[in-house]
């Protein structure tokens, strides 16, 4: 008795192996294509190589999408689990893991050693240059929604980034604090959010309201005369794929269609009609992660946070934006590109708030090519 079902334990197992890839290689011969497993035999065989063969047979596979639909969905259902970087919450709201860690795990430091000392040296080597810095941490979604995460949480939280902005102040560092621009936002009126339900970043009016603010500060500050370059707002709308559905994928019990339509405001040139573009002679340098990209290098265009700062500055900027590494990889960049800086007066450093503690390559000094000589022409 025990060997007759052990026998069918083993027939079973194989089955389970040899008829996935019998039945794939036979909807491919139907279909007219040549069977994938014959790709092995035309590659070279190295790790990377099958790397991307092991991949693209899963992409590739009729059994993979079933069965990841349907560990997603008891996952979802039974535990509310919607993956390793996305945490699920409320009305079906998503976020980053790392910004709700960065919310609520014990901090090793307030603010972390090594970000304060960047920053710092940063400040410095700026103003040995005679250019000025602002700082602009930019709130996670769990800081100003962590309603929307559990019930359990209060309508308000206090991240531990305004600590960092305070200390930052005392310090001699100019700051945005755009937490209380937000809060004091969401007090005053109660209709659509200032963050996006499926993705880790902001509405387009909420990056406009943020650029205004900042643009204003830049001004009151003194650092430079407002321009003359005249820009109108063109309203528009588009439906955007969250990032973090992207994350869980579209099949994903949590995530539905997986888009939102999200109302936008271009920013045009006034005497030629055409769209925001960037300046590299701008005395205005900016520097950030994907916040900034959002809206600005992706649909709609020129919609997002730079154009809607250039149209409170009346004139465009220069930015150097990337995406995840706004702590230390756009600084890096910068000191390989160090004619960015020439001409600049103004440099304005946006990163997200959660890449105080778990920025990627952490917070390196970065120390900038040595300065040439100041250009002694006007600001135009």
């Amino acid at each position: 008795m025990k060997s007759g079902w052990r026998q069918a334990q083993i027939g079973i197992f194989l089955a389970a192996i040899a008829v996935p890839p019998l039945v794939q290689t036979g909807i491919e011969v139907a279909s007219g294509r040549t069977p994938q497993v014959l790709s092995l035999l035309r590659i070279r065989p190295s790790e990377a190589n099958l790397r991307a063969f092991e991949r693209e047979l899963e992409e590739a596979s009729w059994l993979a999408g079933p069965v990841r639909r349907a560990v997603q969905d008891a996952w979802w259902r039974g535990f509310g689990y919607a993956g390793d970087q996305v945490a699920a919450g409320r009305d079906g709201w998503l976020f980053y893991r790392q910004d709700v860690r960065y919310l609520v795990e014990p901090a090793g430091g307030d603010p972390p050693r090594d970000a304060w000392r960047a920053i710092l040296d940063f400040r410095d080597q700026l103003a040995a240059r005679g250019i000025a810095l602002l700082v602009c941490p930019a709130p996670s979604k769990a800081s100003i929604y962590p309603e929307r995460l559990t019930r359990h949480a209060p309508r308000k939280v206090v991240s531990p980034t305004l600590d960092t902005l305070r200390r930052l102040r005392e310090a001699g560092v100019e700051t945005m604090d755009w937490f209380r621009l937000f809060q004091d936002a969401r007090q005053r009126r109660s209709g659509e959010p200032h963050y996006l339900r499926l993705d880790t970043h902001w509405t387009a009016e909420t990056a406009r309201l943020a650029a205004e603010a900042t643009g204003r500060r830049v001004l009151e500050l003194g650092w430079l005369p407002g321009g003359m370059v005249d820009y109108h707002l063109r309203p528009v709308h588009v439906s955007r794929s969250g990032d973090l559905a992207r994350m869980l994928g579209w099949e994903h019990p949590a995530v539905g269609l997986g888009r939102e339509t999200v109302a936008c405001h271009q920013v045009v040139r006034s005497d030629t009609g055409e769209r925001y573009q960037d300046d590299p002679a701008s005395p205005v340098l900016v520097l950030g992660d994907s916040f900034l990209q959002v809206f600005q290098a992706d649909e709609p265009l020129a919609a997002g946070w730079i154009a809607q700062l250039a149209r409170v500055l009346r004139r465009p900027v220069t930015s150097l934006v990337r995406n995840g590494g706004g702590a230390t990889l756009v600084r890096q960049e910068l000191s390989r590109r160090p004619a960015l800086l020439t001409g600049k007066r103004v440099v304005i450093w946006e990163f997200a708030e959660r890449d105080l503690r778990f920025g990627m390559e952490g917070w390196q000094r970065v120390t900038l090519p040595p300065a040439g000589p100041l250009p002694s022409a006007p600001i135009p």
